[in-house]
């Protein structure tokens, strides 16, 4: 009996439930901040074409961590209930320059000047649909 070892599990059998645990909570985490941090929305008319068309489904990440090239969703400041989805042309203390792509097309910081950083609500980082057109929006 004196040569006789205990055993000790280091918790091999509930290694599967505790990865699956793991996981599960990395899954809700992400699936929060997603919920909590972006926004879905569509395009309409013809601003930012050829980038964008009508019927584009953005994601918007809520940040105000933009940058010159970045597509930015704010609120259009001749009717604040209204979101228009323009390249910031310049980001300084004075405000973002918002400007479309499609200058003949768009009503932007030309028609209404720069807008606060802080109404700024995000920038769109992927399109969803059509899928034809799916995938990550790059700064230009």
């Amino acid at each position: 009996m004196g040569n006789q070892r205990t055993r000790y599990s280091a918790g091999g059998d509930n290694c599967p439930a505790v990865l699956a645990l793991c996981a599960a909570a990395v899954l809700a985490t992400v699936a929060w901040r997603a919920w909590r941090y972006s926004e879905r929305v569509e395009v309409s008319g013809l601003s930012m074409a050829p980038e964008l068309q009508p019927g584009d489904r953005l994601v918007i990440w809520r940040t105000r961590a933009v940058r010159a090239g970045d597509v930015v969703a704010a609120p259009d400041p001749r009717h604040p209930e209204r979101t228009v989805l323009k390249r910031a042309g310049a980001v300084g203390p004075d405000g973002v320059l918002l400007l479309g792509d499609n200058p003949g097309q768009s009503t932007d910081s030309r028609h209404f000047g720069r807008v606060p950083v802080a109404s700024v609500r995000g920038k769109a980082v992927y399109r969803y649909a059509p899928a034809s057109r799916a995938g990550r929006l790059r700064r230009t």
